[in-house]
């Protein structure tokens, strides 16, 4: 499958849980922690956020590799 058009998706806060695996506490400590990418407003002098998928997928694999995955993609 080519995931190239996927590169731009925009994920929103509610998506995030399911993607990660993680609370929505959790991923908000993280990002409070800059642990997490911290997402953009969607709208100037808006509340909503979103998180680029890529930048999402980045931080899923520098887990997976911290946490001793196999199949490292990132310096391994």
């Amino acid at each position: 499958m080519d995931n190239t058009k996927y590169r731009n998706r925009v994920l929103r806060m509610r998506d995030l849980p399911e993607k990660t695996g993680l609370g929505r506490s959790t991923i908000y400590l993280l990002i409070n922690q800059g642990k997490f990418p911290a997402g953009f407003i969607l709208i100037p002098g808006g509340r909503a956020r979103g998180w680029l998928e890529h930048e999402v997928d980045a931080f899923l694999t520098q887990l997976a590799c911290i946490g001793g995955a196999q199949h490292c993609p990132v310096g391994g």
